[in-house]
């Protein structure tokens, strides 16, 4: 049953895209007039206005095939900026050149976007956010739930630009742009010319291959001052493995051995030129290290609420200063035969720029409620190394209210921020939990106090 819906959906998706690539807001009037005509005139005895749909019908007919003579052959190329973001106007320029034996006037250019429908497993595994308030035949029929998928994966606002005549040969450049309506990857199918029939119904279309890909990183908000406490950390193995796992060091320098040391320190080939046994000395270090921990557990899906929390990430990103510090990012994304994945990445100091990290929040997606635990583990175990904490949470249960207290009763240096809809908030919190509603999060930053020095 649910793979006839799918196709069902897919057909009638197919159909609505195709009916509004080609018909003008005229042409829909007109056919809208036609089929009203025709339901109308089923009685040919006791009406005449069949001949209303039979003139309707001709009007469309000799407009699509007009259409059809539109032809076009363009050499095209655009200048794509490497980032978009969320909510903001992305704009970039086109450059066409005319590759045809006659010139080419009246046309339109736009940008077609890879196919947005989903998959089948895709289709079943999403949740529409509110889909639960929906009623029973919508919840089962899931077409709320494909028309919101559709949105999500299609950009907003897409520009469409007045081509200039141009003669064979000739170059034009034209500026062309989107919105983005949420984070994630936006797939480029190529360039799309346009070319209304003289009678205005119905566009003759030419397609020009160019696949691109856009990045759309989260949105971002203003935070108020950013001066995170904690003191410096011993960091096992330096500034060069302070995000990675294993028993090296900061290399400093040679030195003779000394009774105790371990064989795997020893230089061979100084030990081989010079006859005595040398080995390798290192660094220990200690610098400030800040985790940013993004929970992704939720039931609901990627509703408002998931998307804030993961703007704050971004947000704290893009504002910390890591000249001299490190920023570990930790969410769970997927899983593995043994249990959930814990994704880290840490920014500063030689690792990571803060544009990749807000590429990666780009990606983030919702996980199982129940796989917070793991999340909770992987953070108390890195908590030696930590100088202080940003908790970013979608919820409040007694895994995470004990994540916390077990975070404060080891000293740790801690900020949490809940991101839930008024109607959610838990009506008793501990001290120093910074509630945020979804839509209001600017409002509810105002009244965040700067962290002391």
């Amino acid at each position: 049953m649910r793979r006839l819906l799918h196709r069902a959906l897919r057909s009638v998706s197919a159909l609505d895209h195709w009916l509004r690539e080609r018909l003008t807001a005229a042409g829909w009037l007109v056919a809208g007039a036609a089929g009203a005509a025709a339901a109308a005139g089923l009685n040919t005895n006791q009406t005449v206005t069949y001949r209303a749909f039979a003139f309707l019908g001709v009007l469309i007919a000799l407009a699509w095939i007009a259409s059809w003579l539109f032809r076009a052959r363009v050499e095209a190329s655009r200048e794509l900026p490497r980032y978009a973001t969320a909510g903001e106007p992305y704009r970039y320029r086109v450059t066409l050149i005319n590759r045809s034996s006659h010139a080419l006037s009246g046309a339109t250019l736009g940008e077609q976007f890879r196919d947005p429908r989903p998959t089948l497993e895709e289709w079943r595994r999403a949740r529409e956010p509110g889909e639960e308030r929906r009623n029973w035949f919508d919840r089962n029929v899931g077409y709320f739930r494909w028309r919101w998928l559709i949105e999500q994966r299609l950009p907003g606002e897409a520009e469409h630009a007045a081509l200039p005549a141009l003669a064979p040969g000739e170059r034009a450049s034209v500026r062309l742009g989107f919105t983005p309506r949420r984070r994630g990857r936006i797939e480029l199918a190529g360039l799309i010319m346009a070319r209304t029939d003289p009678l205005g119904l119905v566009r003759g279309l030419a397609r020009v291959p160019l696949p691109a890909r856009v990045i759309a990183l989260p949105r971002r908000y203003r935070l108020p001052e950013i001066r995170l406490p904690g003191k410096r950390r011993f960091q096992p193995g330096g500034v060069s493995l302070a995000a990675s796992v294993g028993d090296s060091e900061e290399f400093l320098a040679l030195r003779d051995y000394r009774p105790g040391d371990p064989l795997q320190r020893v230089h061979w080939k100084s030990f081989a030129r010079t006859g005595k046994p040398v080995v390798k000395e290192y660094q220990d270090e200690f610098f400030e290290r800040h985790a940013l921990v993004l929970d992704t557990g939720t039931a609901r899906g990627e509703d408002a609420a998931f998307e804030d929390a993961v703007a704050l990430a971004a947000s704290f990103v893009y504002t910390i200063d890591t000249h001299e510090c490190l920023l570990d990012l930790l969410f769970v994304g997927g899983a593995l035969p043994e249990g959930p994945m814990i994704r880290a990445y840490t920014a500063g100091r030689g690792q990571m720029q803060a544009e990749h990290m807000l590429e990666v929040l780009a990606g983030v997606a919702a996980s199982a409620p129940d796989e917070f635990s793991a999340l909770a583990r992987a953070v108390l175990a890195r908590r030696a190394q930590l100088s202080s904490l940003i908790l970013l949470l979608v919820s409040w249960d007694p895994a995470r209210r004990e994540l916390v207290a077990a975070l404060r009763a080891s000293g740790a240096e801690l900020r949490v921020l809940l991101v839930t809809p008024p109607d959610r908030a838990p009506p008793e919190l501990p001290p120093g939990v910074h509630v945020l509603h979804p839509g209001e999060i600017e409002k509810g930053l105002a009244g965040l106090k700067p962290c002391p020095a």
